[in-house]
C-alpha cells in the first residue's frame, strides 16, 4: 500500500510539474526558446589595453562612448580612465571579420584625469560628434573637428563646467532651441580637498540662450539625491520629453527616485503625488528605457543593489503612475546565477538590445561589487536575459559565453565590424576592458538604422521609429543618456527574426510622422526628413577605401 501511494503521489508530482512548466508565467523553463548568440573573448588581439582605476571617487563610473569619430560609419570607443588617463580607440576592424582596435593619440584626451564617464552628441550640428566628458571635477564639452581629434568647447559655448562629481548626463533638443539642452547629475558633495563632507550634489541643466549658439548660466535641479543616472524620455508620447533621474539612497537622506517635467524655459518642476508619482527608493546605478511589453510606451529598467526594478505605466494612466513588472517578467537579476556566491549583486550599466536578432528585446546588465561591500556578491558575472515569445526573459549568459567575474561597470553591446550581430564591450574596475565578438550561427535578420534631418537636432534626438517585420512590431525611441556613465549614437540595431523585409515609419521629434517605407533585411538604412528619403549604405564601399577586406 505504501508503495502503491508513492507511485501516486510520483505521479502526482510530475503532472504538477508539467502543468507548471507549460502554464507558467514568464522567466520559466518553456519550450522553443530563441536562439542563444555565442560570444568569444577577443580581448588579447583586440589592440585595446585600457583598465578604470581609482580609489573611492571611482568605486562608481567607469563608462564607455560609442560613436564614429572618423566618419567611415565604424563604431570607435572612447573608455573613462578615472585616476587615470582616458583612451579612445579607433575602429579598425575587417568587415565581418576578426575586431580590430588602434590606440589614438589626441594631446587634449590624454591629459585628462578624473573622467567617469562621456556621452556622444553632435551639439553644434556640423556632422562631427562632439564629447560630453563627465569627471570628479571640471566636465567638459569636446568639439570633434574630424579625424578623431577634438577641441575644448567650454569657452565656445560658454558652458559653466563645475566642479563636482559627476556621473550622469543626458540631453534633448527643446522645442525652437539650435543646441541641446545638457543635464549634468551629480553624486555626493565633495570638499574643497575632494573629500566626502556629507550631502549630496545638486544637478546642473544648461539651456542655450542669447542667439542659441552658447549657453546661459546653468539652472540648478534641487534636491539632489546623489544622482548615477540620467534619461530625457518621452515617456508616455506626448512630444516632450521630461527628465528622469536615479539615485544612490546609500547616501541620500528623505529622498527618492525622481522624474521632472521639463516646460518652456522655466526650471524643471518633479512630479507629484496627485499626478501619480509612486515613492520608490533603491541603490539607483542606471537607467535603460525600451517599450518591452508593446504597448507603444517605454518601460523603465534600473538597476541597484538587489533591487532592480522594471517599471511599466500603469494602463489608462493620466500621470507618471509606474508598477513594477521585474519578478512578473523574470528580470529581477538580484543574485549571481553561477558560482558558489548567492549574496545579493550589485548591478550597475543596463542595456535593451537584441543580441539574437529574433525580433525580441533582449537586457544585459552589468555587474560588480562596489569594492569590498559585505554582504554583496564578490563573484557577480553580468547578465545577458534573453527575451521571450510570451514577453519574459530568461538568462543565458552561461551558455552565450560571457561569464566573468571582474567588478564590471559601463558597457555596450554594438555591432563593431558591421556583420549584423551585436559584439560586447565593457569596462572593469581596477581590471582590464574586456571585448566580446559575436560570433553566434543561426541567429536572425537584421537592420541597422540612422536618421537624419536638418538643423537644429540633426540626428533626430527624440525620434521614435516603428518597424514591422512578420506579425511583431517595435517601436525605439532614439535618446541620449542613461546607461551607467556612458551611451552610443550611430545605427540603431533591429532585430527581424525570420523576416526578409520590414517596414519603416518615423515619428520626428515634433511629431510629423513619416510615410512607411519598405526595405530589405540585412542592411543599413538612412531614412532622411523632409522626403521619406531612403539611403541604403554599402559598407563594402567604405571598407574598401580604407583599405579593408
Amino acid at each position: 500500500m505504501r508503495v502503491r501511494i508513492l507511485i501516486i503521489t510520483v505521479s502526482l508530482i510530475a503532472v504538477a510539474i508539467a502543468s507548471w512548466r507549460m502554464f507558467s508565467g514568464p522567466g520559466t523553463e518553456r519550450r522553443d526558446e530563441p536562439p542563444i548568440p555565442e560570444f568569444v573573448d577577443v580581448t588579447a588581439v583586440s589592440g585595446i589595453d585600457h583598465r578604470y582605476e581609482g580609489g573611492f571617487t571611482h568605486f562608481v563610473g567607469g563608462g564607455v562612448a560609442v560613436f564614429d569619430c572618423d566618419q567611415n560609419r565604424l563604431p570607435d570607443l572612447f573608455f573613462a580612465g578615472g585616476a587615470g588617463a582616458p583612451a579612445l580607440y579607433r575602429n579598425i576592424s575587417h568587415l565581418g571579420g576578426e575586431l580590430r582596435f588602434a590606440s589614438t593619440t589626441d594631446p587634449l584626451v590624454d591629459g585628462m584625469s578624473g573622467v567617469t564617464g562621456a556621452y556622444p552628441i553632435d551639439v553644434d550640428d556640423d556632422g562631427l560628434t562632439d564629447l560630453a566628458v563627465l569627471r570628479v571635477g571640471e566636465n567638459m564639452l569636446l568639439r570633434g573637428v574630424g579625424d578623431c581629434r577634438f577641441e575644448r568647447a567650454n569657452e565656445t559655448w560658454n558652458l559653466d563646467g563645475g566642479d563636482a562629481w559627476t556621473v550622469g548626463f543626458s540631453a534633448t533638443w527643446e522645442d525652437g532651441s539650435r543646441r541641446p539642452t545638457l543635464a549634468f547629475g551629480n553624486y555626493l558633495a565633495l570638499d574643497q580637498q575632494g573629500q566626502q563632507f556629507g550631502g549630496c550634489g545638486d544637478h546642473m541643466l544648461f539651456r542655450p540662450g542669447g542667439a542659441g549658439d552658447t549657453y546661459d548660466e546653468p539652472i540648478v535641479i534641487s534636491p539632489g539625491y546623489c544622482s548615477l543616472s540620467l534619461l530625457f524620455s518621452d515617456w508616455d508620447r506626448n512630444l516632450g520629453s521630461d527628465l528622469r533621474i536615479t539615485n544612490d539612497r546609500h547616501y541620500y537622506r528623505q529622498g527618492e527616485e525622481q522624474l521632472f517635467e521639463m516646460v518652456d524655459d522655466r526650471p524643471p518642476r518633479p512630479y507629484t503625488r496627485d499626478e501619480g508619482w509612486q515613492f520608490v527608493q533603491i541603490e539607483g546605478m542606471g537607467i535603460a528605457s525600451h517599450d518591452v511589453t508593446g504597448d507603444g510606451v517605454p518601460e523603465i529598467f534600473l538597476t541597484s543593489m538587489a533591487d532592480n526594478k522594471l517599471q511599466q505605466l500603469a494602463p489608462d494612466a493620466g500621470g507618471p503612475e509606474y508598477g513594477d513588472i521585474a519578478f512578473e517578467l523574470g528580470a529581477t537579476a538580484h543574485r549571481p546565477f553561477v558560482g558558489s556566491d548567492v549574496s545579493p549583486s550589485t548591478a550597475w550599466h543596463p542595456e535593451f538590445q537584441d543580441v539574437n536578432n529574433d525580433g525580441i528585446i533582449d537586457l544585459f546588465i552589468s555587474k560588480g561589487n562596489v569594492d569590498e561591500t559585505a554582504g554583496f556578491a564578490v563573484d557577480d558575472p553580468n547578465n545577458l536575459l534573453l527575451g521571450q515569445p510570451d514577453g519574459g526573459f530568461i538568462e543565458h549568459a552561461e551558455e552565450a559565453g560571457i561569464v566573468d567575474f571582474g567588478r564590471s561597470r559601463g558597457a555596450a553591446l554594438v555591432d563593431l565590424n558591421l556583420d549584423g550581430l551585436l559584439d560586447l564591450v565593457y569596462v572593469n574596475r581596477q581590471a582590464p576592458v574586456r571585448l566580446w565578438h559575436n560570433v553566434g550561427a543561426g541567429l536572425g535578420n537584421w537592420l541597422a538604422i540612422d536618421l537624419e534631418q536638418s538643423a537644429p537636432n540633426i540626428d533626430a534626438i527624440g525620434s521614435w521609429v516603428e518597424v514591422k517585420a512578420g506579425n511583431r512590431s517595435q517601436h525605439r525611441e532614439r535618446t541620449i543618456g542613461g546607461g551607467h556613465a556612458g551611451g552610443q549614437l550611430g545605427w540603431m540595431h533591429v532585430g527581424l527574426g525570420a523576416a526578409e523585409n520590414a517596414e519603416l515609419r518615423v515619428q520626428w521629434p515634433d511629431g510629423a510622422l513619416s510615410d512607411w517605407i519598405e526595405v530589405d533585411a540585412n542592411g543599413f538604412v538612412t531614412i532622411d526628413r523632409p522626403g521619406n528619403d531612403l539611403r541604403i549604405w554599402q559598407p563594402e564601399a567604405i571598407a574598401a577605401a580604407n583599405g579593408r577586406e
